[in-house]
């Protein structure tokens, strides 16, 4: 990614609706589909700046993984840790057969080789062990966003599922999340094109709109994993190493 992303991610991750109301759908999804012994071994994948930590600690002990130096010592200092910086798909030094539950949120869309990403994070699972990955949805909302994130794809509901299919790893459960704000979504998108606006930050929303998207967002924790959400602006998908 851009150096600025890295930097806009540790001023809002705390605060932005996205990061936040996230938080709580992941969380949502942990609990009822992937569901860690309690204690157990979780490497999230691509952590940033390490504002999943808190989070994810309520599953299990915490171990993550991030290249970029400078949001690896951030959330080296949230973590209390050292943390890798081994790359997909090689994973060196990352053990294998050892975790109950891998997160990789909104990572493999950088990968260039996805599906030797997958079957690389299959071997670092334990029999049984889950793996919990988010993605952006739908190539035809690239943007400028994508560009400076260095994205290499976005998905389809379809092409996530023949991933993980084509993988080693038993796909469990496959759909969208960032639903209710869609709509809003795609108008702002055109009307940035329209105004020559797409320039891909991340900015923050005055505190009343904040607040707001971030109920809109957070709502949907109620429902995912439950029942089938419509078309929005993220996949997820949850798979078990056999």
């Amino acid at each position: 990614m851009e150096r600025f992303v890295y930097e806009q991610m540790a001023e809002l991750d705390e605060r932005h609706w996205w990061y936040c109301a996230r938080r709580e759908v992941l969380a949502a999804l942990i609990q009822r589909l992937a569901r860690p012994p309690a204690g157990g071994a979780i490497l999230e994948i691509g952590c940033g700046t390490g504002h999943n930590f808190k989070m994810l600690g309520e599953f299990g002990h915490v171990e993550a993984l991030e290249l970029d130096d400078q949001a690896r010592a951030i959330s080296e200092k949230r973590l209390g840790r050292s943390i890798m910086n081994s790359p997909l798909p090689e994973l060196a030094g990352v053990p294998q057969r050892h975790y109950d539950l891998i997160g990789a949120f909104d990572v493999i869309e950088h990968i260039d080789d996805d599906h030797a990403a997958i079957a690389s994070i299959a071997t670092r699972l334990k029999p049984g062990g889950r793996f919990i990955m988010t993605v952006p949805a739908h190539q035809w909302m690239w943007s400028a966003h994508d560009t400076v994130n260095h994205h290499k794809r976005r998905y389809t509901k379809n092409s996530l599922r023949q991933l993980i299919e084509g993988s080693p790893l038993k796909l469990d459960r496959v759909g969208y999340f960032n639903s209710l704000l869609f709509p809003v979504a795609i108008a702002e998108r055109m009307a940035a094109k329209a105004l020559g606006k797409d320039g891909g930050d991340l900015e923050l929303p005055p505190a009343p709109l904040n607040a707001a998207l971030r109920r809109a967002f957070a709502a949907e924790r109620h429902l995912v994993g439950r029942v089938p959400l419509p078309p929005g602006l993220s996949l997820f998908a949850v798979a078990s190493a056999t």
